[in-house]
């Protein structure tokens, strides 16, 4: 296996298990997105769902139920863009 291939392979990884959260509501919204539409998603977007992954499980609970929205416009765009798939989803 080359170095690339090796090196995706551990980012995949690492999202995988950065996905699997405490709440098993968020392992239900987090892992159909990571699995079906992170791929398709631009670098930027990636970007921000990686950043996404670092908040809290509670503020994400809020987000994802649209009790509130983050504050910061990067943030709520990858929210919104988690919401609109789960909504499709169903």
């Amino acid at each position: 296996m080359t170095d690339l291939k090796w090196a995706v392979l551990m980012d995949r990884n690492r999202l995988f298990w950065a996905s699997r959260r405490g709440m098993l509501e968020l392992d239900l919204i987090l892992m159909p997105f990571l699995e079906k539409v992170y791929d398709q998603l631009d670098k930027r977007d990636q970007k921000l769902y990686q950043t996404l992954l670092e908040c809290e499980d509670q503020d994400l609970f809020a987000w994802f139920l649209g009790r509130v929205d983050p504050d910061d416009e990067d943030l709520l765009k990858i929210v919104s863009l988690v919401r609109s798939y789960n909504r499709r989803a169903k």
